[in-house]
């Protein structure tokens, strides 16, 4: 797995995260992603948050209430079981917020999710399993 890190993998717990340079939709991210091996990150526990949390910018998470509005599902099709949304999200606000952003505007580092339109144009973190 050398060489992941070579093309700018990072390693915790037990799955690699690649950071994108380059803005996109959330779902050319995933495209992306799953291109590489991998998809848009599920984030399942408070030290995995707090890892890429240590990461500026806005990023697309793999979280969407595309399918159900209001039943937000990962990627992998897994509900939504722990939640690190900014006081008053997810909001929809405008009627069409179904994907998920991770956001350190105006946030601290633990309650950072936001839902965002789908097309708007962010960063995207991967995730990798390692060890499944």
């Amino acid at each position: 797995m050398e060489h992941h890190f070579k093309m700018g993998w990072r390693h915790f717990g037990s799955s690699f995260y690649l950071f994108f340079t380059v803005e996109k939709t959330w779902e050319q991210s995933k495209q992306d992603c799953v291109g590489s091996g991998a998809d848009l990150v599920i984030i399942d526990s408070r030290e995995e948050q707090n890892c890429i949390s240590g990461f500026n910018g806005m990023f697309w998470i793999g979280l969407s209430d595309r399918e159900t509005e209001g039943s937000w599902k990962w990627v992998d099709g897994t509900p939504l079981t722990i939640e690190y949304w900014k006081s008053g999200e997810p909001n929809s606000y405008g009627g069409e917020e179904d994907c998920a952003e991770r956001s350190l505007i105006y946030s601290n580092t633990e309650q950072s999710w936001n839902d965002v339109a789908c097309g708007q144009l962010k960063l995207g973190i991967c995730e990798k399993v390692a060890y499944p």
